[in-house]
């Protein structure tokens, strides 16, 4: 369980009556409400306040269902809103019902000024804190209700990002005038520690996820806000939970650091131990050789036969029949023949005598794929990792089924996609041919070895593009083909214990 996940189980608690046992001799929550409810009919027939129209009583009838009953007298069935069982001392009601709040304010560009009222903002709510680093001050007439005042909750009630919608924070130290702006909220209540703890609840989450993100920006409007239920305690039990909750709160967000820190070492060993793993296969060190496999020339002769072939039927370039003949001299140096230039080139690894080393080119090529028309999704990147939805083109650059894809625009250029379904490739990927007289799998494997060289050596200064040359230049060794496939297997079954 990671750090986030046993915070939220802690919270759920809390709000639902779990997190400490139950006192008897505490008041009833209802009875909590009935005082709230006696002492706004006060004020209200003071005339200091006005009567909230939208006030109501929730209650438990004696079917054992939830009630409603609104101010002008109805009462509705509210069975289907009631997210979960809380103890009988606790009692249902409106936010409203212990609160007020207010959407903040709103001011121009031109009201910005140095030594104004400081405006709180997003922004200003970084995990669960009031943090001041980053102000804004404004000099505009501010209304008596939008001054924060100390025990304020102050909520992220707008935003661009939906994630950020809903965050909030306690105003405990209020060291000079404040007001909040326009895309916050702020919420006033007696029950401040409570109701902080229930809107970092999956109870308010879940009930903010179903009334944000319907228009562009994602927004908790005030009437929103003010009609979602809370599950309150009895005062004395609140004051336990809270004392309990600040308790454990902080341990478990050391406890989160630490799962964080060791994910994180988890995440760097397995990565190096893959690489290991697959240093070892491009090297001949993973499988043992044998001797009645033969060797790998055979293969490189039928891959050129392949190229031609599939040049005269208009499936390669022309470029792709340039090929090179690489071989250990008596010196035990490697040279490269390209026509009848010979030259010595440097081979940093060692492998096998009966491998072969070729570059990669001779192995795979980056093809642009068939044009062909017809409905199919687009196969782009995020669509591949599983991120979007597909978006259906009616044509371009054809890729089946199983096929190999690989970006050579942007930031992770090189990255290799096995195609899930017929489509057309998008605009940042080339289609990957591979020899069919190869182990797919195992080229698939020294690409991966290579990912981050050629993430590292990728062309162009405003979007990156994979280094052709440098992935086409690529030294390999290549194995008889019955070898090729034993290493496969053997790294599939390493890689599956890292798992």
């Amino acid at each position: 369980m990671t750090g986030k996940q046993l915070r939220n189980s802690i919270l759920q608690w809390a709000i639902q009556g779990k997190l400490v046992p139950q006192d008897p001799n505490d008041e009833p929550a209802s009875v909590l409400l009935d005082r709230i409810r006696a002492e706004k009919a006060r004020l209200v027939k003071e005339k200091k306040i006005k009567r909230d129209k939208n006030e109501s009583i929730i209650y438990r009838g004696e079917d054992n269902s939830y009630y409603e009953k609104l101010a002008d007298g109805t009462v509705r069935c509210i069975d289907s809103e009631i997210p979960f069982e809380i103890p009988d001392s606790w009692a249902w009601a409106r936010i409203r019902d212990i609160s007020k709040s207010y959407i903040g304010l709103t001011y121009r560009p031109t009201d910005v000024c140095s030594d104004g009222t400081i405006v709180l903002r997003s922004s200003n709510i970084q995990d669960g804190k009031l943090r001041l680093s980053d102000i804004v001050r404004v000099n505009t007439p501010i209304s008596d209700k939008l001054w924060v005042e100390e025990n304020d909750i102050i909520i992220c009630a707008r935003n661009g990002s939906k994630k950020l919608v809903g965050k909030s924070a306690i105003v405990d130290e209020l060291k000079e005038p404040m007001t909040f702006g326009a895309f916050m909220a702020i919420c006033k209540t007696q029950f401040y520690k409570f109701v902080f703890l229930y809107l970092q609840s999956e109870c308010f989450f879940g009930q903010l996820r179903d009334v944000s993100g319907t228009t562009t920006i994602n927004q908790l409007t005030q009437n929103n806000f003010n009609n979602f239920l809370i599950p309150l305690p009895p005062i004395e039990e609140q004051k336990r939970i809270i004392e309990k909750a600040n308790s454990l709160l902080p341990i478990i967000g050391t406890y989160g650091s630490a799962q964080e820190a060791l994910d994180s070492l988890n995440y760097i060993v397995n990565g190096n131990l893959k690489k290991s793993i697959l240093q070892e296969a491009i090297q001949g060190r993973l499988v043992s050789q044998i001797a009645s496999e033969g060797t790998a020339e055979e293969l490189l002769a039928e891959i050129a036969e392949e190229k031609k072939r599939l040049f005269k039927e208009g499936k390669l370039k022309k470029s792709a029949l340039t090929a090179s003949r690489i071989f250990r001299g008596d010196d035990n140096k490697y040279y490269e023949q390209i026509g009848s230039d010979i030259e010595e080139i440097e081979v940093n690894l060692n492998f096998p005598n009966n491998w072969s080393v070729c570059r990669l080119k001779e192995l795979c090529q980056l093809t642009d794929g068939e044009k062909s028309e017809g409905s199919y999704p687009c196969l782009d990147a995020k669509y591949l990792r599983g991120k979007s939805s597909a978006t259906l083109l009616t044509n371009g650059k054809f890729v089946r089924k199983s096929d190999n894809i690989i970006l050579v625009d942007g930031e992770n250029s090189g990255e290799v996609f096995t195609v899930p379904c017929d489509g057309y490739m998008g605009s940042t990927f080339k289609q990957l041919w591979i020899s069919e007289h190869v182990d797919k799998d195992l080229v698939l494997l020294i690409i991966l070895f290579y990912k981050s060289m050629l993430r590292n050596s990728k062309k162009g200064a405003a979007i990156p593009h994979l280094n052709k040359e440098l992935f086409y230049s690529i030294l390999v060794g290549l194995p008889p083909l019955k070898e090729q496939r034993r290493i496969v297997r053997e790294c599939n079954r390493l890689f599956d214990t890292l798992k």
